[in-house]
């Protein structure tokens, strides 16, 4: 059973959570140190069998034996969801190869409330964890930014996070972003602006703790000859009487048009809606 826990504030653990916690007979966790924190607060006495990124193959094989004699096992990582930029994912890998049945809680984790939090759209948004430390991984990962679409989101550490904007900017170009600090906790913290800007921002303050940078989905361009059809499906549906919102609306699952796009050209020069935007 894969058991998200709190990435900060303890409160944020689910009733079944906990309660899966408690049957289980053992808790394999990253550090045990921290998640004896955790079993503590709640009054949890479980074994605990250490599950991280440098024993994840050889625990895995042991895991999986011990699930196959019918032992429950729940898996947490230090904070948030397994398998979500933390260990996880080689022993689901493993169990679907066996056959081993498994289920994974909804629970905690860190970029769902930075999405949110940003107030950038997010009906589309690109979820990268962290940016590889170095060479050709880091500049392949870097590129793949570039062309991916909505919002971006990336995790990073108290040592890397100037670079990782350093880079982004250099990349990306100056995008609006977000960067949020301590998610949860009790000094939690939000900065917005350019990510030149945040890069120097972040460099005057102390730091704690990861960090999870939002970006701005890229600055919608003018409509391209290979949106025709769109276009004019749109045109035709608001010339039938169809609402605005509809047209929007059935435009936007039929061809899988940002609302802001479509939007945008109805109300802008030349658009069947050009004279209600200018009022």
């Amino acid at each position: 059973m894969i058991v998200p826990t709190p990435i900060g504030n303890l409160e944020d653990i689910t009733l079944r959570a906990l309660k899966v916690l408690r049957e289980a007979d053992i808790i394999a966790c990253e550090d045990t140190r921290r998640t004896l924190n955790l079993l503590n607060h709640y009054k949890v006495k479980k074994p605990l069998l250490s599950y991280h990124e440098h024993n994840e193959r050889k625990r895995t094989e042991e895991l999986v034996a011990r699930l196959e004699e019918g032992v429950l096992v729940a898996l947490v990582s230090d904070a948030g969801t397994p398998a979500v930029s933390d260990p996880g994912t080689v022993l689901l890998k493993a169990c679907i190869e066996r056959g081993i049945p498994f289920d994974v809680l909804p629970g905690p984790t860190a970029f769902v409330p930075a999405l949110v939090l940003s107030g950038f759209c997010i009906e589309k948004f690109s979820f990268f964890g962290f940016l590889p430390k170095k060479g050709q991984k880091r500049r392949r990962a870097l590129e793949l930014l570039k062309e991916a679409p909505g919002a971006l989101v990336l995790y990073a550490s108290v040592h890397r996070i100037e670079r990782d904007l350093d880079d982004l900017a250099t990349v990306l170009g100056e995008r609006e972003a977000m960067v949020a600090r301590e998610l949860t906790k009790l000094h939690q913290e939000t900065l917005r602006g350019s990510l030149s800007d945040l890069s120097n921002e972040v460099s005057r303050r102390p730091r704690k703790g990861e960090f999870v940078i939002v970006i701005a989905p890229a600055p919608e361009g003018p409509v391209a000859k290979g949106d025709d059809e769109w276009v004019e499906a749109a045109g035709d549906l608001r010339e039938r009487g169809l609402p605005m919102l509809e047209v929007v609306k059935v435009v936007n699952e039929r061809y899988g048009i940002p609302k802001n796009t479509i939007k945008k050209w109805l109300l802008g020069p030349g658009g069947p809606e050009e004279g209600e935007r200018n009022g």
